[in-house]
C-alpha cells in the first residue's frame, strides 16, 4: 500500500491516460506524459517502463513521440549513459502545445480539404445543378468561417497568456452573474451534433378579451 501522495499521483496518470484521445493521443503516450509531468525529477525509459508495467519499444516510441510535439525535454546527466526525460510543468504553456500541435494536425488538413473541394467544384462544369453548388459552397463556407474563427480566438488567448485569460475568464463570469436574473427564461433545443442552443425568449401571449 503506497502513500496518500503516490496513490494521488497513479490516479492523475490513469485519468490523463483515460483522457489522452480527446486531445489526440493513445492512452500509453498520455500516461506517460502524466507520469512525468508528475515526478519531481527526469525519468529515463527504465523507470517508465517499471512505473507503468510498459514494453521499452512502447515506452521508448510514446518518450519520441511526446518530444516530438514538444510537451518532454530530453535531459543528459554528468557520468550517466541513460537518456532522461522531463515534462513541461507550465500548465499554460501545455495547453497551447497541445492546441498547437491538434490545429496543424487537424484543423488545417481540413482547411485544405475544403479548398480542395472549392476546386473541384470549380472544374466541375455545366453537368452540376446551380442550386446544389451554392447550397454545397455555403455549407463550405460556414464550415471555414467556423474554423478560422476558432483559430482567432486561439491565438487571442493565447497572447493574452494566463494572466489576461483568468481575467477575461472573471469578467465574462461576472456578465453571467447578477444580470442573468434579469433577462427572461429561454427554452434550449439539442441539435443533431447533440449541442444545446438557446431559442428566443419564452413569451406569453395574451388572452384576447
Amino acid at each position: 500500500m503506497g502513500t496518500a501522495l503516490e496513490e494521488s499521483k497513479a490516479l492523475l496518470v490513469r485519468r490523463w491516460g483515460e483522457l489522452g484521445g480527446y486531445w489526440g493521443i493513445n492512452r500509453t503516450m498520455a500516461e506517460i506524459h502524466a507520469l512525468l509531468f508528475v515526478s519531481g525529477q527526469p525519468l529515463c525509459t527504465d523507470d517508465v517502463m517499471a512505473q507503468l508495467q510498459v514494453s521499452r519499444g512502447n515506452a521508448s516510441m510514446n518518450l519520441r513521440a511526446l518530444v516530438d510535439w514538444g510537451l518532454v525535454q530530453r535531459v543528459h546527466r554528468l557520468g550517466d549513459r541513460k537518456e532522461y526525460f522531463q515534462a513541461d510543468t507550465d500548465v499554460w504553456h501545455m495547453f497551447e502545445t497541445i492546441m498547437r500541435e491538434r490545429r496543424r494536425r487537424e484543423v488545417e488538413p481540413i482547411l485544405a480539404t475544403i479548398e480542395r473541394c472549392r476546386q473541384m467544384i470549380a472544374a466541375g462544369g455545366g453537368e452540376q445543378r446551380a442550386a446544389d453548388v451554392l447550397d454545397f459552397r455555403r455549407r463550405l463556407d460556414e464550415l471555414q468561417e467556423f474554423l478560422t474563427t476558432m483559430g482567432v480566438l486561439f491565438e487571442l488567448v493565447v497572447q493574452l497568456g494566463s494572466g489576461g485569460a483568468s481575467q477575461l475568464a472573471q469578467v465574462l463570469g461576472q456578465a453571467d452573474g447578477p444580470a442573468a436574473a434579469d433577462t427572461p427564461p429561454t427554452r434550449r433545443t439539442r441539435s443533431a451534433g447533440g449541442t444545446s442552443r438557446p431559442l428566443r425568449p419564452i413569451t406569453r401571449k395574451k388572452d384576447k378579451r
